[in-house]
């Protein structure tokens, strides 16, 4: 639309792209290179600002170092004992931390799980590391775990001791806690206790019971039937033996919102002195969600698959949240959709673009996510931009 001087009077658009990773073809920020991309072909020299967003399961480092944190890489335990290197992320007195960094499945072997013995002391390395680096605050991003140990391994990294009856200590993981005798925690470190530690997580699950760690999560790292029962019950004795530590407190936090998360390392974090936060939400404050999202007049967000589990804390349903409260137009990206076009609606977001409508090929849309990834964008811009 022009004036009668010839002026175009249209407002500018600007875009904020604002997606989780498509998991297993791309990660955060390369679905914001793409769209960008995309946009851009269609509409050249159009203002796109790209903030990766994660939900504190895996990702959510890379996210933080996309916003502008520091990298910091280090060697730690894996879940099966064996040394990786994990990276934490680091701004000012705020670190982020990402479980899945040390003890997430991606830390396995191709086909190997470990759901009895896989361990969390890697991340409990991670949160010492981010101790040492002057955190004051830690931003504790939990999910995508290899583990169901209910975070003794974190906690032993830490300083505290889990000990049978004959003083030893416990083998590690969740399999080994059926042979707890007694919990000293006398030496952990005491800096946990002098930091504000936000327990991020996607999952209010308690620790035990049908709606578990073990019976909700264990399958997913390999644990049958048999297993399941196991680790049950020894993390129900793993929360019983800590109450001679910590009072009756402990029970509480089995019980609480998050703490079956990341195969219970929400329950140990609690213990730690957490504070539970949904992790989209906790993300969106410390990846500076909030001006950005002012600034932007169109917000793309997304993930691999838009499906019911996008609307319980997934970091989509999170940007369409805060966007929609701020009066802003949401559209979103995916691999897959499997939400009606009313679902969307109520989540606040007004369309979604699959990849399989410009390519009805699921395996192609996995393997070639990138480039089917900027036709999608291309269509939005026709669609709401040019």
């Amino acid at each position: 639309m022009a004036d009668a001087a010839g002026n175009d009077t249209r407002t500018a658009r600007r875009v904020l792209i604002a997606a989780d990773k498509f998991k297993g073809s791309l990660t955060a920020v390369q679905v914001a290179e793409r769209v960008t991309t995309g946009l851009r072909r269609v509409v050249p020299g159009l203002e796109v600002e790209a903030l990766p967003v994660a939900d504190g399961g895996d990702g959510t480092v890379a996210a933080a170092v996309a916003a502008g944190f520091e990298r910091r890489e280090m060697r730690v335990a894996g879940p099966l004992g064996h040394e990786v290197t994990a990276a934490f992320a680091l701004r000012g007195g705020t670190a982020v931390v990402e479980m899945a960094e040390a003890s997430g499945l991606q830390r396995l072997p191709s086909g190997v799980f470990a759901p009895l013995t896989a361990s969390t002391y890697g991340s409990g390395e991670l949160l010492r590391a981010a101790l040492d680096a002057g955190a004051r605050t830690i931003v504790f991003g939990v999910g995508g775990s290899a583990t169901t140990d209910g975070g003794a391994g974190m906690l032993s990294a830490l300083g505290a001791r889990f000990l049978d009856e004959d003083g030893e200590p416990v083998p590690p993981g969740g399999g080994g806690l059926a042979g707890l005798a007694r919990v000293d925690l006398s030496g952990l470190d005491a800096r946990v206790s002098a930091v504000e530690l936000v327990l991020a997580s996607d999952v209010d699950n308690p620790l035990t019971g049908p709606k578990g760690a073990p019976a909700v999560y264990g399958p997913q790292k390999g644990a049958s039937p048999d297993d399941v029962e196991t680790l049950d019950a020894a993390l129900a004795h793993y929360a019983k033996v800590l109450e001679a530590a910590v009072g009756a407190r402990a029970a509480e936090y089995a019980a609480a919102p998050g703490a079956g998360a990341a195969g219970g390392i929400g329950f140990g974090a609690l213990i730690l002195g957490a504070r539970f936060r949904p992790g989209i939400e906790v993300m969106l404050d410390v990846l500076g969600f909030a001006p950005a999202l002012e600034r932007a007049s169109l917000v793309i967000t997304g993930e691999g698959s838009l499906d019911e589990q996008t609307l319980h804390g997934k970091a989509p349903a999170g940007v369409a949240a805060a966007a929609r409260a701020a009066g802003k137009e949401v559209v979103a990206v995916c691999g897959r959709l499997a939400l009606t076009a009313q679902a969307l609606e109520k989540a606040g977001v007004r369309r979604a673009y699959p990849l399989t409508e410009a390519e009805p090929d699921v395996a192609k849309c996995i393997a070639d996510a990138g480039p089917i990834l900027e036709r999608v964008a291309e269509r939005i811009a026709r669609d709401l931009l040019a």
